[in-house]
């Protein structure tokens, strides 16, 4: 597999950090209108605000914008779980799992035209999960929490349930967005999630 392209450089302060967030919301905001087609980096430049030259500073191409999308939904997948499972209330397994689902949906929500653009066009702009740094905080993140509840759930290996539950999630959220079913109450459809992971983890369906 050819290797991803990829930015220039990483921004370390604040205002190179803000200047890359602009230059990929412009993208983002782009892409969902125009399509990959009608994206080109003197157009993200104009729409961010800033210099092509600016652009050119961290991206070679709009090809390593997508990449850089790509990575950027997976860190504020992260960030959505974190803050879900960083809850200091004692819950249980059902009510972490019932939260996640339910923040994933809402966060995917927010921009679905992106996200159908993101996974249907182009899903070979995405790292493979084990180098992506924040898919691999998602992957520690939940694997922790099965630890946590290893006595209520029937896996017995808890790195492959972690990747079915993850594998789960990220298959039924996407289809639940960016295709979503109209005959369907999205209430309904948050719960079924639910359910499916929950039958899994608790040996249900034996």
């Amino acid at each position: 597999m050819p290797s991803l392209p990829q930015p220039r450089r990483t921004p370390r302060q604040a205002r190179s950090q803000a200047l890359v967030e602009a230059i990929l919301e412009a993208t983002a905001r782009i892409l969902a209108e125009r399509g990959y087609a009608g994206t080109n980096t003197n157009l993200v430049a104009e729409r961010a605000g800033v210099s092509v030259g600016s652009v050119y500073q961290y991206f070679p191409n709009k090809d390593s914008l997508i990449t850089a999308l790509h990575e950027r939904h997976a860190a504020q997948m992260y960030a959505v779980i974190d803050s879900v499972l960083a809850n200091s209330q004692p819950r249980t397994l059902r009510a972490h799992i019932a939260a996640m689902v339910q923040a994933l949906l809402a966060a995917h929500r927010v921009e679905p035209e992106l996200h159908r653009v993101l996974e249907k066009e182009f899903p070979f702009f995405d790292a493979p999960k084990d180098q992506s740094p924040a898919d691999n905080s998602i992957q520690q993140r939940v694997r922790a929490l099965l630890e946590q509840h290893r006595d209520e759930i029937a896996p017995r290996n808890r790195d492959l349930a972690t990747w079915v539950v993850l594998q789960t999630l990220d298959s039924l959220v996407h289809a639940a967005v960016i295709d979503a079913p109209q005959q369907f109450a999205a209430g309904a459809v948050e719960r079924a999630i639910v359910e499916v992971l929950m039958g899994y983890l608790s040996g249900a369906a034996r």
